[in-house]
């Protein structure tokens, strides 16, 4: 993003009921609008001309539905768990974090010329803000997408370029990507591994099979019988290695002792070790380790991951393994195959039957592998001093306007740029009116609102396009369209005529009690198409509701809308969500939601546990150590570095809320299918049958930000 004709003056400040004309962040019409009322107090509006309404849902989301319409951007039920999340960048570490996480003093990766080669360098981020702009979409070669605004520059090799080449609706008049310009990078970063049940055996497995002595031995005891010893000892210069190993061997119930191994001197760091030598968990330990009969990936990943920290290095880009054992050198190729990796084994003919695997396709490989794999020592994942050079395949494929305003966030660094998704992309140079542009993740979110006032009209449009076919739209699902601003805005009602008309099938979810008002349009819809409705209820307890969900109406008001949906003969349902571990999942806790839930006449529950996405957790986890910061520790071992708690907790839950909507009879008191009042309406030729809208899902994590 660049800020040349930012202005800060009088002109800009908000007044109540006023209106504000904001040309440097929004589109022409956009105004920026506060209000004096108590319900909007403290909150800004930013009315936008979204391009389009009617948004594809991203191939790789676990929805059951592929179109979405959100008339709004943010959200004022603001509860503590929906965020924002960002485009991936590469942390001083090797390991990745969303934009919207990274903070001022983080030690990040960027560039400097060299020579003829630019190089990558360790440097720190001196700003970070946000702002909302018109989003464009960058797809390249090899896949990767960027999501930027218009004005946001990339390095290329031709030098840095724009998005696009117009600004403010001026002339060409500055250098802009275009078709077949090559992005300078190694090309999209992969996605971590989750720390399942068998990535951790996995890396254990490597770990401990590539660096740890462990042994069941028979000694002698003079003048008495033999006696059996059982040992197992870590000793590791990397602290990081020996904390993953040690948590990993404690959740399966193995506790280890840590003491100093040995001293640092002039050529060797301190060396630190666990160790036991209790019999039976020497037995577990052996049996953790043992070769699966048939490994899935996540063990492949974890045993990658142990084995590289054992017995890998990472020097000049070079990635190699290392050890005499013929299985393991066979498993560590076998794996690194399993992931798509291209690696040769180096016999050197060594006195001690050494041998290397050594990892094919240069940095941009290395990178994949850290990536993918996870390993916990951070050392061997230093990239500084690289020159960047790739065999990626970045060229630009195609460069196109999303039709709609998105949260942007933006980073200054010392060296003026940073690694985006794998390509080198420019930062802006703070000034003091970025403190003016403050926006973040978490309370603005829940305070600056973005509202696309033409969706109506937008729907109305995309609906009667003959492109269209008629294929289930979900509403809600992102943000609540049913939060405080529709009271206000009245997008809904427009919105669900236009469907109605259309004879579209469609679906809400929702926290709010607002879809009540619309009650008599919602069963014309039902007349004419499938109409799913769902409330968002995922406790009862009000102490947690009025802490977690402040801004949302109380879940006896919720379940009120469904009860009251259901008598007038429309099939409503409950997503029972989030379930809040320690918090709201208790034995007790669950029946007496479900127990609401089955008196409402709700059609059907269906639990989903909490699930902290990137920008979602760093702000659960903040107002978590702030109410409960005894838990802060039990959520962090339970989540792990990932988005999703255990599929063993998941399915724990599911299988109990499964009983109790049995025992309750969920589903025995709403009306056996939606709303029907006469034929229904003549679909055009040119489309194909309305699809039904989509059976409620199973009990996953869905993303439901």
């Amino acid at each position: 993003m660049r800020w040349d004709s930012l202005r800060l003056d009088g002109s800009q400040a908000d007044q109540p009921g006023g209106t504000n004309q904001a040309p440097t962040l929004f589109e022409r019409d956009a105004v920026a609008r506060t209000f004096d009322t108590p319900g909007f107090r403290g909150m800004t509006f930013y009315e936008v001309h979204a391009r389009s309404i009617i948004n594809q849902v991203p191939p790789a989301s676990r929805m059951a539905f592929r179109w979405t319409i959100n008339p709004y951007r943010g959200c004022s039920h603001a509860c503590s768990y929906c965020s924002w999340g960002g485009t991936p960048i590469l942390m001083a570490d090797g390991r990745t974090r969303p934009l919207a996480e990274v903070k001022v003093g983080d030690q990040i990766y960027g560039t400097e010329r060299r020579g003829s080669y630019r190089h990558y360098v360790v440097t720190e981020v001196l700003a970070h803000w946000s702002t909302i702009k018109s989003a464009y979409r960058v797809t390249l070669e090899d896949g990767t997408r960027l999501f930027c605004s218009s004005d946001h520059r990339f390095l290329t090799g031709r030098g840095w370029k724009y998005v696009i080449g117009t600004e403010c609706g001026g002339p060409l008049q500055r250098p802009h990507l275009t078709v077949n310009n090559e992005l300078m990078g190694v090309g999209a970063f992969a996605e971590p591994p989750k720390e399942s049940h068998d990535y951790q055996r996995g890396y254990l497995c490597g770990m401990i099979r590539g660096d740890a002595n462990l042994a069941t031995y028979t000694y002698q005891r003079p003048g008495r019988a033999p006696a059996e010893a059982h040992r197992f000892r870590l000793a590791l210069a990397d602290q990081e290695a020996l904390d993953r190993t040690r948590d990993y061997l404690r959740r399966a119930d193995i506790s280890t002792t840590e003491f100093l191994f040995a001293e640092a001197i002039s050529t060797r760091r301190q060396m630190m070790a666990i160790r036991t030598s209790m019999p039976d968990q020497v037995r577990v330990i052996k049996a953790l380790i043992g070769w699966p009969n048939s490994p899935t990936l996540g063990w492949h990943k974890g045993f990658l991951a142990g084995i590289f920290d054992a017995e890998g290095s990472c020097s000049k880009g070079i990635w190699r393994v290392a050890n005499a054992d013929p299985e393991i050198i066979g498993w560590t190729v076998s794996s690194m195959k399993a992931l798509g990796f291209n690696v040769v084994v180096e016999d050197r003919n060594l006195a001690n039957g050494v041998k290397y695997v050594r990892l094919r396709g240069g940095l941009k490989e290395v990178l994949r592998f850290f990536h993918t794999t996870e390993p916990a020592i951070t050392r061997k994942r230093n990239i500084a001093g690289m020159a960047i050079k790739s065999n990626a395949r970045l060229r630009v494929a195609s460069i196109e306007p999303m039709g709609l305003d998105l949260e942007m966030f933006d980073i200054t660094t010392g060296t003026g740029d940073f690694i985006a998704n794998g390509v080198v992309s420019h930062n802006c140079f703070a000034r003091n009116t970025h403190t003016y542009l403050d926006m973040d993740s978490g309370h603005d979110f829940n305070s600056r609102i973005v509202v696309k006032v033409n969706a109506p009209e937008l729907a109305r449009k995309e609906l009667a396009s003959p492109k269209w076919q008629g294929e289930h739209v979900a509403m809600g699902t992102n943000v609540d369209c049913y939060q405080r601003a529709e009271g206000r805005y009245r997008l809904m009602p427009g919105i669900i005529g236009a469907l109605r008309d259309a004879a579209n099938p469609f679906s809400i979810l929702t926290k709010g009690t607002l879809i009540l008002r619309d009650l008599d349009l919602l069963a014309e819809a039902a007349e004419v198409t499938e109409v799913g409705l769902n409330v968002s209820v995922g406790f009862v307890d009000k102490a947690i509701s009025r802490s977690v969900e402040p801004g949302t109406p109380s879940p006896e008001r919720r379940l009120g809308v469904c009860a009251a949906l259901t008598d007038r003969g429309l099939r409503c349902g409950v997503l029972m969500g989030p379930v809040l571990p320690f918090l709201t999942d208790s034995p007790g806790q669950l029946e007496a939601t479900v127990r609401l839930v089955a008196e409402a006449g709700a059609a059907h529950v269906t639990p989903i546990v909490l699930h902290l996405r990137p920008g979602a957790r760093e702000w659960f986890l903040r107002w978590l150590g702030e109410q409960f910061p005894e838990l802060v520790r039990p959520y962090l071992s339970l989540y792990g570095r990932g988005a999703y708690a255990p599929k063993a907790y998941q399915q724990q839950i599911a299988d109990q809320v499964r009983e109790l909507a049995e025992r309750h009879g969920v589903g025995r008191a709403s009306p056996a299918g939606a709303r029907r009042i006469g034929p229904p309406r003549e679909r055009r030729p040119d489309r194909p049958a309305a699809r039904p809208a989509p059976a409620p899902p199973d009990a996953v994590q869905l993303q439901l930000l």
